[in-house]
């Protein structure tokens, strides 16, 4: 019972931080914005877990969607879910050597590095290759929404998710102090 009320909690904490940063971002831009959804989702994995993670790469898009974040398209939001989840698969091979403390964080950074480019892939070859062409929508909109998902979405996951490695560390032992 302790288990599943420490992590609703966590869920929910990490779920309020990223609406409150899609929201408190979303006149930034799509390199702030993207950066700290990525942020949350990598951070959520390595310091609340796998399930946690997931949960909230799954909203992460359809929340997005609500508040008026990128395009407005129902139809991509649905590939964005499934790239959320492929960097927090990925970077949820970093959580147990941050648990256990390993010494060489490069390892974790590389570990991140390859979810940022697997992220990236995935909501490229879903997005720009497969739905954008039978969208059917006027070229310049195409030529918009192909330019928004490709390259960017690596900067935002890059960043996103070394800051995550850099600080989770940290999050992780102030919270098994308590």
């Amino acid at each position: 019972m302790k288990k599943n009320t420490l992590w609703i909690t966590q869920t929910g904490i990490m779920l309020a931080a990223l609406l409150i940063l899609q929201f408190a971002t979303k006149s930034l831009g799509q390199y702030v914005t993207g950066s700290c959804v990525n942020f949350v989702l990598v951070t959520c994995t390595l310091v609340c877990g796998l399930s946690s993670g997931i949960v909230i790469a799954l909203l992460s898009p359809f929340f997005a969607l609500f508040l008026g974040v990128g395009p407005a398209i129902f139809v991509l939001t649905p590939c964005i879910s499934v790239a959320n989840v492929v960097i927090v698969l990925v970077s949820a091979l970093a959580r147990k050597r941050i648990e256990k403390g390993e010494a060489k964080q490069l390892v974790n950074y590389i570990i991140i590095v390859f979810a940022a480019l697997a992220k990236f892939c995935c909501i490229y070859l879903l997005i720009v290759k497969l739905v954008l062409p039978i969208l059917g929508l006027p070229p310049e909109k195409t030529a918009l929404m192909s330019a928004m998902f490709s390259y960017p979405q690596l900067v935002t996951a890059l960043i996103g998710g070394i800051l995550s490695v850099a600080i989770s560390a940290i999050i992780i032992k102030a919270i098994k102090k308590h």
